[in-house]
Order: structure tokens, then sequence, then C-alpha cells
């Protein structure tokens, strides 16, 4: 019997696409390990991004692959996540390994469910998670989370600890004023609140911190942009044309600052009649799609005009929550574990460019 080589178990992972970062194991350098004794293979990953309820499938999928490799008896396939810090353009902010920014180019597009779901999705998945509602004008973020009208959060020395809703941290101006009265600032006294809120948190080791930035793309989106190290963003918006052109002033407001937009979510993209089933696309059809494929970013998701998703979050219990098995939860799963990739691929590629050294020499 010829002994099985190292070249041949690569050779067989790489037959195997990580859905996540869209290459096999050994060209996204997840591959730590591999052990050959006799006719026994034992291979070590290492995933940059919170995978709990991707890993074990994965694990057993590439397990069965090496079996059926001539020579193998038997395979065990270990797959582990770690997610590293990849913060970046300024100065880190203590305990969070990595800022995700969730924006849209105008309201009432799902942006705040996006936000409130990506992070229970992300903490589902094994990840530390925090929430942060920067929209000063309209929060929601606590409605969202159940968190009671009138819930205050603990002072320690000049910091302020987040609360606490369905396992992730969550902080929001609207903790800290009167859910009646409006915020009548002017934009830089909103930024300058918003920065002094976002770096007076005690933030408890966070894999991720996701931000529910205001709409728009103004004084206060650059501000937030430049003063955050943000790993990267999220664009929300709709198929319709409004939509569609709002998000791409949103994309060209990240290019600028220089974060990079890890994709795009497609919120109300079909509509299914709840009595007869049919399919209906009521605010234009492919709209996501056109737009990702026009800035050469990821349509990350598209979700249905759906009741449940708008009740839930109404009633303090997003979907994610609500109806953890439900297709619509399995999306925002999907779609969270894409998110961690991009920021962990983005992480490799930042990590190994070259320095360049300038001299007066």
């Amino acid at each position: 019997m010829n002994a099985i080589s190292r070249d041949e178990v690569e050779k067989t992972l790489r037959q195997y696409t990580d859905p996540h970062y869209n290459l096999d194991p050994v060209s996204a350098g997840c591959v730590r390990t591999i052990d050959i004794h006799g006719d026994q293979v034992s291979v070590q990953l290492e995933l940059g991004y919170p995978a709990a309820l991707f890993k074990a499938g994965w694990s057993q999928t590439l397990q069965v692959g090496l079996e059926n490799l001539p020579g193998v008896a038997a395979a065990d396939v270990q797959v582990d996540c770690i997610v590293q810090s990849h913060q970046a353009q300024v100065a880190a902010l203590p305990n969070v390994k990595n800022v995700i920014a969730v924006a849209s180019g105008k309201g009432g597009v799902g942006k705040s469910t996006t936000a409130a779901n990506l992070a229970l999705a992300l903490a589902r998945e094994g990840a530390r998670v925090g929430v942060l509602d920067a929209d000063i004008y309209g929060p929601s973020q606590g409605i969202m989370l159940g968190i009671a009208e009138g819930t205050r959060p603990e002072v320690e020395g000049q910091r302020f600890i987040p609360l606490q809703a369905h396992g992730v941290q969550v902080m929001s101006m609207a903790f800290l004023t009167d859910d009646n009265t409006p915020m009548v600032w002017r934009g830089p006294m909103v930024s300058g609140a918003l920065i002094q809120l976002i770096t007076q948190t005690a933030w408890d080791n966070l894999d991720y911190l996701v931000v529910d930035m205001p709409p728009g793309t103004g004084d206060i989106q650059l501000t937030l942009a430049q003063k955050i190290p943000v790993a990267g963003a999220v664009i929300v918006t709709t198929p319709q044309d409004l939509a569609l052109l709002d998000a791409k002033k949103g994309v060209e407001m990240f290019r600028k600052v220089n974060i990079p937009v890890l994709g795009v979510v497609e919120n109300m993209a079909v509509h299914i009649c709840s009595n007869c089933g049919h399919a209906e696309h009521l605010f234009g059809e492919g709209g996501g799609e056109k737009l990702a494929a026009q800035y050469e970013v990821d349509l990350l998701a598209s979700l249905p005009l759906s009741m449940s998703i708008r009740s839930q979050a109404d009633a303090g219990v997003p979907t994610v929550v609500a109806e953890p098995d439900g297709p619509v939860a399995l999306i925002y799963q999907q779609t969270a574990r894409k998110v961690g990739a991009r920021i962990a691929a983005l992480g490799a590629v930042a990590t190994a460019m070259p320095s360049i050294v300038i001299s007066d020499d």
C-alpha cells in the first residue's frame, strides 16, 4: 500500500469550497496542521470568522472527502474559529476587535432591523457582540432588542456599562434621554456626543461591535467613519430605484474614507402572499444584485418583505431569536458568517501587504 502524502490530502481539500470565503480551505489559509499516521489522517482547520452553526457540517463534509481518498481508513477534521482584530485607519477602540458599520443612503429600508439581526446572528455563531445605536434622531435598537423604556445604563467611574439583551451588549443615546423628547441638535453636537458615547462605553471583550449608523451620508456619518476604526461596512437597500440611488452614495462615502464595503443586503426583495403563495416584486427586481455588481461587492443577502420580520422586531424579539430555525433566520446566519469571513479575508490581505519605507537617502 502506498503511503498517503500531504499533497494528496491538500489536493482533496482543494476540491471543497468554503461558501463564506469562496475559497477552498488550503487557498484560504485555513489549514493549520495535517498529520498522517499510516492510513489515519488528521487535519486541523482554523476559520477567521464565527461559525458555530456551520463548522460541524463543514468538518463532516471534509472528513468524508478525505476518507474517500485511496489508502485512507479514517480521517478526523477539527475546525476551530478564532476571530482576530482588524481595526485600521484610526486609534483602536479598547476591548473591541472589529467594528462593523451598518448603513443606508436613506431611511425606511430596514437598516436597523438588519443591524439587530446581524448582531444576534453573529452571537449565535459564537462571537461576543455589541450593538451601538448611532442613529441619534431615530434610535430604535432599544425597542428592537426588547429593552424596557426608561432603562438606564450603570456608570462605573467615567464609563457607561452597556445593557444586555439576548446575549449582546447594547448602548444607545436613547438610554440617556427621554424617549418622548426629540434630539434637537446640530450636526457637530451630535457627532461629539456620539464619539463620546462610543469611547466612554465599557465594552466587554467584543469580537464585533455592530454600529447602526444614521441614514444618509452627511456630517455625522463622515465623522463616525473617520473617528471610529471601522473594519468594514454593510450597505442596506431595497430594490426600489430611489433607494438604490441613495445606497450608491453610501458606497461612495465609505470608499472616500477608505473603509471596505463588505457587501449589500437587499430588504423587501419579494413579497410572498400568505394566502396563495404568489411571489411579487413590489419594489422592483434585482436592484441589490445590480448595485453589488456595479461596485464589485457581494450581495450578502436578499430578504423578503415579511410582516413577521417587522412584528418580531417591534416586539423586541428579532427574527434570529424569535424563529432561529426559520428560513429568514437562516439567511441572517449565512449573512453573519459571510460578513465575518470578509473581514477576516481583508485583514489577511492587509497583513500580507509589504510595507513601503521612503527615506531621504
